[in-house]
This record gives C-alpha cells, sequence and structure tokens, in this order.
C-alpha cells in the first residue's frame, strides 16, 4: 500500500543578500541562495535528512554549512567516512543533538536515526525509485506522512524533479534489473562448493545453480568457461576433468581459501588518486578510478578544485600535473559517479518542452502554459516558469525545441551540440557510437561529453554540425548490426578497461589493489580475450553503464522518421536549451583564481577538520575514552580522571577501544593499536591539540603529526 507522500518542488532565486553570502561562502550566488532556503529549512524543522546524489556534493554542502556557520548543527554521512564520524552523526541525530545529516545513499534504508519529520533532496534525485525511499525516511510512523522538498539547480533540474514527483505519486517506478548470470559471483560460489566439498561433477553444479533465478538459464558452456579459467590459472583454484566433466578441489588449499574469504564482497573497491603539481610537489586534490581509467593519460586536460591542470606522468597512485592557461576541452573530474537519469523520464521531460513549443505557436501566453502544466505536475506557478523560459525563448525566436522526438544538432565554437532527450544510458551509448565513427572517419580523436539530454562533440577542422548530423543518420540504417558496432566501440573505452579490472579483481585475476593507470586496456584486453572475465566484463559495461535495446530502438525510429533529426541554421550563439548545457558543464569546470581557491581551500578544510570526530583515550590511567568533535577539544586538555595530558587520538569507535582495553590476551592488531595509542599520547604530552588536529586530516599518520607539530607547536 502505497504511503501518504507530501513533495514539493524549490528552485530557489538569489536575492540580495545572497549576493554577500556568496561572496563570504566563496561560491556563487544561485548556490547561496540554495544553502539559505535549506538553512531555514533545517531551522523549522526538529530533524531532518538532507540527501545528496554523490559524496563529493555532500561534502561540499557539509563544508560550506561549516564554513558559513562551524556550529551549525548539521553534520555528513557517507561511506568513506571514519567510522567514529559516522556513529557520532547517527548518534547525534537520534539523540537530538543534530539537527540534520548531509548523506548520500548510505541512509537510504537500514540505519535507526530516530524520528526524521523532513526530507530535503539536493537537486534532481533522477529516478523515481530513489525519491520515494528517501522521501520515506520521514514520518516512519503509523500514520504519519512522508514529507519532503526538491531543491532545484537549474530548468533542466527542474524539469527532471517535476516528472520523477509526478511518477513518484503516479507509482510509477523504474523496473529492478536483476543481473544475468554474473559468471564472477558464479566463481566464488564454485570455489565455495570446493571448500564444503573435494568432488563434484558438471552436472551437480548445474543443477544446484539452475535453482537461484539470475542462474535459470545457465549453460553447460557457461559453467565450462568459468571452471576453465579456474582451472588453468597458476596457482590453481580447482582442477578439472572435462572429459569426465568432474570437478576437483586443488591440492594447494591456501589460495582457494584466501580466494574465497578474501573476496565475500562484489563491490569493487575503488582506488583514489592523489594529484600532485610537479612544480611545487604539493598536492592539489584527488582523482577517483573512475575518472583515471576513462582519461588518465599524459596530455588530459581537467579541472580539479576549480583549477585547470595537465596529466604529465602518472606513477603509482600519484597523479603528476602541471597548471595550463586555456582550459578549452578540459573535463571536470567527478564524473564516475553520478545516478543514471532513466529514458522515461528524459522523454518526458522532451514532451514537456514539445507541449510549451506547440502553446508558444498557438499564441498562448506563458502564464496560461504555466497554469496549464501545474495542473499535470507538483511545483508552483514561480518554479515552472523558471524552469520553462528557455524552452519559451527558443519557440519565440523561431529555433525546432527539442522533445522526446525530435533532434536539435547545432555548431558552437568547436563543439556541435546534439540535444537529444534520451537519458544518461543511451545518450552515453550514442555518444560512444558517434566518437566511434567519426575518429574512424576522420582518423583522429574525437572528445566526446554528455548529460540525459544533451551530447556535445568536439570536432577537428572541417568537420561540423552536417558531419555529426550525417554520421547520426548512417547509423540509424546501418544494417550490419548496430549491437555489434557497440560492443565494438565499448572495448576502446575506459568505461570497460575500469569494469574489466573490477570483474578480473573480483575472478583473483588481478590483485585488489591493482593500478589502473599502469595497466595498458591493449594489453588487458588481449590476455583475457576468449575467457569469462572478458565475457563478463562486457556484459557488465553494457547493462550497467550503457542501454544497448534502447539505443538500436532510437536509431531505429530515426530511420523511421519518428525521430526527427533538426539542425538549427544560423545564430551568433547557441540555442537557449544548448547554452543552458553548457551553463551545466561550465558549472562543474568552474575555474576559481588561485587566491581565492587557496582561501576556500583552507575554509573548508578548517572547517571539516573542526567537525571530524575522534576517540581520545588517556594512555595513562587507560580509563578515560570518549568520542569528541574537535571543535569541542578544549586546550590544553588533560585527562579528566588522573590530570595526565598523555592522550591519544584514535579512528577507533568508543566501543572498540574499550573491548581492546577489556581483555586481557590481546591479539596483535590489538597490540598494534595500544602501541599506536602509546605514539600518539606522546607526541600529545609534548605538542598539545595540534596533534589531534592533524590525526584528524585526510591520510595523514603519526610521522605527519610529528614533523607538521614540530613546525606549528601554537595551535
Amino acid at each position: 500500500v502505497a504511503r501518504k507522500t507530501k513533495l514539493k518542488i524549490l528552485f530557489p532565486e538569489p536575492s540580495r543578500e545572497d549576493y554577500e553570502l556568496a561572496s563570504k561562502l566563496y561560491t556563487h550566488p544561485e548556490v547561496a541562495a540554495r544553502l539559505r532556503v535549506m538553512k531555514e529549512l533545517i531551522k523549522s524543522h526538529e530533524s531532518i535528512l538532507l540527501f545528496t546524489n554523490t559524496r563529493a556534493v555532500a561534502e561540499v554542502l557539509a563544508s560550506r554549512f561549516k564554513v558559513w556557520d562551524v556550529d551549525f548543527p548539521v553534520s555528513i554521512h557517507h561511506g568513506s567516512l571514519a567510522k567514529p564520524v559516522r556513529v557520532t552523526a547517527e548518534r547525534g541525530l537520534k539523540a537530538g543533538e543534530l539537527k540534520g545529516l548531509v548523506c548520500t545513499s548510505s541512509l537510504e534504508l537500514g540505519l535507526d536515526v530516530g524520528r526524521i519529520d523532513f526530507v530535503i533532496q539536493y537537486m534532481s534525485p533522477r529516478q523515481v525509485t530513489r525519491l520515494i525511499q528517501r522521501v520515506g525516511r520521514s514520518g516512519h510512523r503509523v500514520g504519519r506522512m512522508a514529507e519532503g522538498v526538491i531543491i532545484t539547480s537549474d530548468p533542466d533540474d527542474t524539469l527532471e524533479a517535476m516528472v520523477i514527483a509526478k511518477r513518484a505519486y503516479l507509482e510509477e517506478l523504474e523496473p529492478v534489473k536483476i543481473p544475468d548470470k554474473p559468471l564472477d559471483v558464479l566463481a566464488h560460489q564454485i570455489a565455495g562448493f570446493l571448500v564444503q566439498r573435494r568432488r563434484w561433477t558438471f552436472n551437480e553444479l548445474l543443477e544446484i545453480v539452475r535453482r537461484a533465478h539470475p542462474y535459470k538459464d545457465l549453460t553447460l558452456g557457461e559453467l565450462k568457461a568459468v571452471v576453465e579459467y579456474m582451472h588453468s590459472r597458476y596457482p590453481r583454484l580447482a582442477w578439472a576433468s572435462f572429459e569426465d566433466r568432474v570437478l576437483l578441489r586443488p591440492k594447494r588449499l591456501k589460495e582457494l581459501y584466501e580466494y574465497y574469504f578474501g573476496e565475500m564482497s562484489m563491490i569493487p573497491d575503488e582506488r583514489q588518486y592523489l594529484v600532485i603539481d610537479e612544480s611545487s610537489d604539493a598536492p592539489v586534490g584527488i582523482l577517483d578510478e573512475a575518472f583515471m581509467a576513462e582519461y588518465g593519460e599524459p596530455g588530459t586536460k581537467f579541472i580539479v578544485r576549480g583549477s585547470p591542470w595537465m596529466i604529465k606522468s602518472v606513477r603509482g597512485d600519484r597523479i603528476y600535473v602541471r597548471p595550463i592557461k586555456d582550459p578549452t576541452g578540459a573535463i571536470p573530474s567527478w564524473i564516475g559517479e553520478e545516478i543514471p537519469v532513466p529514458f522515461e523520464v528524459a522523454q518526458e521531460v522532451g514532451s514537456i518542452r514539445a507541449y510549451i513549443e506547440e502553446g508558444v505557436k498557438a499564441g498562448k501566453p506563458p502564464e496560461k502554459l504555466v497554469e496549464e502544466l501545474g495542473g499535470m505536475y507538483f511545483a508552483d506557478k514561480g518554479t515552472i516558469l523558471k524552469a520553462c523560459l528557455e524552452t519559451i525563448e527558443q519557440a519565440r525566436k523561431g529555433h525546432p525545441v527539442p522533445t522526446d522526438r525530435r533532434v536539435v544538432i547545432e555548431d558552437w565554437d568547436e563543439y556541435v551540440i546534439l540535444s537529444c532527450h534520451f537519458g544518461s544510458l543511451v545518450n552515453r551509448t550514442l555518444a560512444r557510437l558517434l566518437g566511434h565513427v567519426l575518429s574512424e572517419e576522420l582518423g583522429c580523436t574525437v572528445g566526446i561529453q554528455q548529460d540525459p539530454y544533451r551530447i556535445i562533440v568536439q570536432v577537428v577542422e572541417g568537420a561540423g554540425k552536417e558531419e555529426v548530423a550525417s554520421a547520426l543518420r548512417r547509423l540509424s540504417r546501418f544494417k550490419g548490426g548496430a549491437e555489434g558496432l557497440i560492443r565494438e566501440a565499448t572495448v576502446k573505452t575506459g568505461l570497460f578497461k575500469r569494469r574489466l579490472i573490477h570483474v578480473a579483481r573480483r575472478f583473483w585475476a588481478l590483485s585488489k589493489w591493482a593500478d589502473a593507470s599502469n595497466v595498458s586496456l591493449r594489453q588487458l584486453a588481449k590476455s583475457f580475450e576468449g575467457t569469462a572475465i572478458f565475457q563478463e566484463a562486457l556484459k557488465e559495461t553494457c547493462d550497467k553503464d550503457l542501454d544497448v535495446p534502447r539505443t538500436i530502438e532510437v536509431l531505429r525510429r530515426i530511420e523511421k522518421g519518428e525521430i526527427e533529426l533538426a539542425i538549427l541554421e544560423g545564430g551568433k550563439g547557441p540555442s537557449p536549451i544548448a547554452r543552458l548545457g553548457l551553463e551545466r558543464i561550465s558549472q562543474k569546470t568552474d575555474l576559481v583564481p588561485p587566491e581565492k581557491m587557496k582561501r576556500i581551500v583552507v575554509e573548508a578544510a578548517k572547517a571539516r577538520i573542526l567537525n571530524e570526530v575522534r576517540t581520545f583515550l588517556c594512555a595513562s590511567c587507560w580509563k578515560f575514552v570518549k568520542m569528541m568533535a574537535m571543535k569541542d577539544l578544549p586546550e590544553g586538555f588533560s585527562c579528566p580522571l588522573c590530570n595526565s595530558k598523555s592522550i591519544a587520538t584514535l579512528q577507533e569507535t568508543e566501543e572498540e577501544v574499550l573491548k581492546v582495553l577489556a581483555k586481557k590476551a590481546k591479539s596483535n592488531r590489538e597490540k598494534k593499536l595500544v602501541e599506536e595509542a602509546k605514539a600518539a599520547a606522546d607526541l600529545y604530552r609534548r605538542y598539545g591539540r595540534v596533534v589531534a588536529y592533524v590525526l584528524a586530516g585526510k591520510k595523514l599518520n603519526l610521522s605527519d603529526a610529528r614533523r607538521i607539530a614540530s613546525e606549528y607547536p601554537e595551535v
């Protein structure tokens, strides 16, 4: 039975005070307006969850709140944070000490965080199921109503949120997609069978495995492919006789046990790379493995923390870069994490634009159009009007409007912009196809970027909108099998490389921390070609990162004329809707002057460290143990029980430390913890709370604390 739900969509407009706040928070007035609205909502409710779509956005939002007011009662919660920070945040919200948590999908379900009376979704939730799950965390009592608001950032975002909110009310959820016959999981399960029993026949394995729904259609050939890998690798994970169709436990059991118990999770471990300015040897930011797999080659230009850089070399988990003045073609660094917008949602956004275009052509005033849309979607008139302004402007200029049945192609500078409402995965697949076809024809690399509503192609001289439109038409008429072409294009991409590395790790063909940047995709793909690993990686890429069936359907509809390709002629700049997409990209690649960036980084780091939570332990009496935020640590703090200054700062939670202290016979890991506590306490006794601040920093250890504390003893 559906719950009663109350939803609102807000698209905040900057006021005069937001311009003043923006300069204080080192951000845009539009962002300041959104922060102000959210702060007011948090103050007016007892307990809220503020959901974001990525960890990067959660970190930025939380830091902006803390730069604004270090004592504002909100904290942050996501999977990458230290356990004491997460535990303290959960307890604080439950006890009423905090009024809100900035969080990601880590708080969508499972954890009991007390009574939540309101949910804020920052920017479109991108999927109906996400919105229902997140807003459903509020009013979680019999007879109570789930209540929430979506704070949107631009017209695309607002139209998308309107569609998703309507679909949530109509209970039109995205279908659950169950992975079909994942072979890496099968390899792990076979290892488990061999741990349990020494000898299995192929028929016994098939009979058991086919009882599980995802494997109901598993063929003998697919089982053999997995067994072949386990049998032929060194050291073996299984010994197989293919003539007798028998699988035996290998003689060397150590590797089998290590593989089975060491690979219990199918969630991939993602490496992070430290970006270092080679001229000053100073760190400038962090990139994740998804970005490195796709773009991590010398010569790539990218934006991190508001500045443009070029990759010079990659050594281990360090990327050496140099600053550049020309950011043209630079890629924003946080790409791989975003939740995909479904095809149906993007199509409905296109149908709203078609409705507006028809209304403008029929001479309807904007107020009338907004009133009509207000009867269909759950947003106030002011919000709907702001979301529709670019579409109204485009229609009034007589330009073709991109809709669910029309793709608009136009030139702008060195780019060709295709405005197409096909969603994240179809647009990504189409972009890869176009990039592949154009690069083959032009004999050079073609840069592509996409979002759910457009594809941007960076073309070489001599190519433009006509050539891109021609390539798209040829693709729609391609009779050699578009699916084969998509696969051919896919295996050349960084997306495939990333999935291949994940699958190879899960099969134990690569160590857990094998360096994605040092692995040549060509060599890797060649070494695994024809194996279950290659087969599974390709399937995973097509299932999770692309949408092959829908892309083929879109190409078929273009060929039949059901989807029109409209080329926008003339014009001194991009059309209003294309301009919106370019502004979206420019916000991601927002360039900030170095002196301003230094202030932002310092203020944000200060705010974050002061709100970090660590466990403090007296290494003299060993009786005082307490979790505290750094901002609550008084100057000259000593043990309240024995007055000793030997205070250790630890990452572990209070409960974990108390368990270790209670045990007389300690394991090696627990002995190591005690030794680390003694060393940290010794440093604190000598230098004071600067040591605690350093140990609350990211990836800083005792030797870092000793060096920094000796240089800056007074804090």
